[in-house]
């Protein structure tokens, strides 16, 4: 048994643009996850521009957490958009939830103290809103 099944990609009937953008939020997705799992602070003081006070060690350590969850959820979209099209709609549907809820939390519920929004928050509402028309174009039935 390999490690990977055989690429169903054959089997996708949406749009091709779906794959693209998908593989797109792949790529968005695991560089920040990159950066928080790896850069010394997690970006947390360098991009976010967040005082952590005495309090950095915390701060850092979800930040990595965060950046785990990125890589792992990264790593599967692009397998999804390189080899398992037929999954990019549920894909899709994920980045929806996902986007929506950073964009609720980062908006809403709970804002930054220090009225500073890291790039993410204004790039989340944007994302859920492309994933939400780039899904409805993966869910039309088109080419056979």
């Amino acid at each position: 048994m390999a490690f990977l099944p055989p690429s169903t990609n054959h089997e996708y009937r949406g749009a091709d643009v779906s794959v693209v953008f998908l593989g797109l939020c792949a790529v968005l997705t695991l560089v920040p996850g990159a950066i928080h799992s790896f850069l010394p602070d997690g970006g947390a003081g360098v991009i976010a521009h967040l005082d952590v006070g005495g309090r950095a060690a915390l701060v850092r350590a979800l930040f990595a957490c965060e950046g785990a969850t990125q890589l792992a959820f990264g790593l599967g979209m692009m397998a999804v958009a390189l080899r398992y099209r037929p999954l990019t709609p549920l894909f899709l549907a994920l980045v929806v939830v996902e986007r929506g809820l950073m964009s609720l939390q980062g908006w809403v519920l709970l804002p930054p103290p220090n009225g500073h929004h890291p790039p993410e928050h204004f790039a989340s509402p944007v994302t859920a809103i492309l994933a939400l028309a780039f899904l409805a174009l993966a869910l039309r039935p088109g080419r056979r």
